[in-house]
């Protein structure tokens, strides 16, 4: 009677680290996505397209669906960023959007003279990027970003 009574408590023990091993997937972290200006550049009528990564730091896809962003050039507001995008970027990804901007005047000041004396300049990003996590709802992330940009050697009129 001893040796059935070991096999039930054995058995049920196995069945119990059955189900535990099947209770957890894989863990489903949702983190808030960051953006950068990953390359700047002045075309001849003033205009700028910015190459702006967008980084999915989470553990699952994520769709984004707008970005609305103030850049600023070191003190001088270069203008708004924005865009709806509509891209999905896969879990711990980055992907570029480019968008056009007809930046404010001291803006394109400080990007001449950055660009004609081979300097960097500081850049900063600040507001939110609406995304929706793969099987969740829609949400608001703020950004905030500081970085600088530099001149590309041999590409005229880039940053990076």
């Amino acid at each position: 009677m001893k040796a059935g009574v070991w096999v039930r408590v054995l058995g049920a023990a196995l069945v119990l680290a059955a189900l535990a091993a099947c209770k957890s997937g894989p863990v489903r972290r949702v983190s808030e996505p960051a953006a950068r200006i990953q390359q700047l550049t002045v075309k001849a009528d003033g205009s700028w397209s910015v190459d702006l990564r967008l980084e999915n730091f989470s553990s699952i896809p994520m769709q984004f669906d707008r970005v609305d962003l103030q850049l600023k050039l070191g003190e001088e507001a270069a203008g708004q960023l924005q865009a709806q995008p509509a891209i999905s970027i896969g879990p711990e990804s980055a992907d570029v959007v480019t968008l056009a901007l007809k930046p404010a005047g001291g803006a394109k000041i400080a990007i001449a003279d950055a660009l004609a004396g081979g300097r960097s300049v500081n850049y900063s990003l600040k507001g939110d990027l609406v995304a929706t996590p793969s099987e969740a709802k829609q949400r608001t992330f703020q950004v905030e970003r500081s970085s600088a940009l530099s001149p590309a050697p041999g590409l005229p009129g880039v940053m990076r």
